[in-house]
């Protein structure tokens, strides 16, 4: 998915420590025109930026296509990051410039690596009427942030448990192990719990862990060094816990509940995200928004299709994507910043 604010804010990204559970409020943020869908963003949030490696993680529906239109993405590009797609109900078609063509599905995770430089569209169907899902980004270490672009698709097997589900699509978690590679160690997983089930499941004490809650809500405990804290998060919140945990409670309130629980050791990097770019530099973004630019449009900055495109840059072409390509917004008027 792409990030289609007009205007997008620079972010720069990076590890805080804390010793604590913070509870991060979803802020809405609208994908285009008075059609277009909402999203519930958490992460990047003003309380933290980053949950291992885990950068920007968008939840959105569930939505009536026939009303909302549903997702409709042209070709845009992405560098420095991998996507994470993650459907509850519905179904999106995505094609890429590595001639990856895929559906998206529920229960089935797509990660797409753009590393030195990627595009693709993501199209959603009418063949399932509502649309409810979450899109992720991961940042790339600076050691592999100019890889080559990839796409994996895998479908978890489902581990179970009184009252309670559990899909990973990243990592391992509860003896299941995702078979989808990437460069930072992270966990990925849906759990889905009946009303009043308790489940705690052992996590790495290293890494730091993000439970977003989808439907319901749920009472999150865990064991730390300076003890055991636990806190309370409602549907469409995220609560961020710290490194040191060696355990996790999840304890279902009165309805049905749904969560993904992200995780991954603390990234160690800073990094400047802007659009769909991620970077270390102000002239990094720069270059990546000249180049795709310059991809895009005709000598007079028109936006092009087709076989005008440049398919030898950095970003390639859709295959089999006629849709006009999204031209990068314009860069504030001020330097992108990175600190540590």
């Amino acid at each position: 998915m792409t990030n289609l604010e007009t205007r997008p804010a620079e972010i720069t990204c990076e590890d805080r420590e804390h010793g604590r559970l913070e509870v991060i409020e979803p802020r809405d943020v609208p994908l285009g025109g008075p059609r277009a869908m909402n999203v519930r963003r958490t992460l990047p949030s003003r309380e933290r930026s980053l949950i291992g490696a885990w950068c920007f993680l968008d939840h959105y529906g569930p939505d009536d296509v026939s009303v909302t239109g549903g997702m409709k993405v042209p070709p845009h590009p992405h560098t420095g990051l991998q996507t994470v797609s993650w459907l509850f109900t519905g179904e999106i078609e995505h094609r890429d410039s590595a001639g990856n063509h895929a559906m998206v599905v529920p229960g089935e995770v797509n990660l797409m690596t753009g590393g030195h430089g990627i595009s693709h569209s993501e199209i959603s169907t009418d063949a399932v009427p509502i649309l409810h899902g979450a899109q992720l980004w991961v940042a790339l270490p600076e050691e592999h942030r100019d890889t080559a672009p990839g796409f994996v698709h895998h479908v978890p097997t489902p581990v179970t448990g009184p009252g309670w589900t559990v899909r990973v699509f990243l990592g391992s978690l509860l003896g299941d192990t995702s078979p989808v590679p990437t460069y930072t160690p992270l966990l990925g997983a849906e759990i889905l719990l009946e009303p009043g089930t308790s489940l705690t499941v052992p996590v790495d004490a290293s890494f730091e862990h993000g439970v977003l809650v989808d439907a319901g809500g749920v009472a999150l405990a865990g064991d730390g060094p300076t003890g055991e804290v636990s806190t309370l998060v409602a549907t469409d919140h995220l609560v961020y816990a710290p490194p040191g945990s060696t355990s996790m409670t999840l304890e279902a309130g009165g309805t049905w509940t749904r969560l993904l629980l992200l995780g991954g050791p603390p990234f160690g990097e800073a990094i400047v995200m802007w659009w769909n770019f991620i970077g270390r530099s102000h002239e990094d973004v720069v270059g990546y928004r000249d180049a795709w630019q310059r991809a895009i449009t005709d000598g007079s900055g028109a936006v092009v299709t087709d076989s005008q495109l440049v398919s030898e840059s950095r970003f390639g072409v859709v295959v089999g994507d006629h849709l006009p390509p999204i031209p990068a917004p314009p860069l504030p008027g001020v330097r992108l910043r990175s600190r540590q």
